[in-house]
């Protein structure tokens, strides 16, 4: 029972759903800060969002720098622990050709073999 979940949390994009989610509202939240301060310094649209409180360049660096200082907790916290805990109990295909391709030049080889040509000469170019 356990191993099962363990398996959905770990084969899952739930850790990389929740990262978005979470740079997401952060992204939000500069974006939010550099258009009321862009706004702010548009003088015809200056009247329109005078109520805004937050249309100085300094709540604008500062969500920028939340930002930043969030991205970097998210990274080390969350998604580096995960990648190696991933790595650790669902380590990736070792390099080299897949063995679909493999499968698919064996039958290559073979249909060249039945008809009577060299085994492995096909250079994938029809003529």
């Amino acid at each position: 029972m356990l191993g099962g979940f363990k398996s959905f949390i770990l084969r899952g994009n739930l850790v990389d759903l929740a990262v978005a989610v979470i740079i997401g509202t952060a992204f939000g939240t500069v974006v939010t800060a550099f258009t009321a301060w862009l706004t702010a310094k548009i003088p015809s649209a200056g009247s329109v969002f005078a109520d805004a409180k937050s249309g100085s360049l300094g709540f604008f660096l500062n969500a920028v720098i939340s930002f930043v200082i969030l991205a970097a907790v998210v990274y080390f916290f969350v998604v580096l622990p995960y990648t190696r805990v991933k790595e650790r109990y669902f380590p990736s295909a070792p390099p080299g050709t897949p063995e679909d391709v493999q499968l698919l030049r064996e039958i290559r080889d073979l249909l060249l073999a039945q008809q009577g040509g060299a085994a492995g000469t096909g250079t994938g170019k029809h003529v």
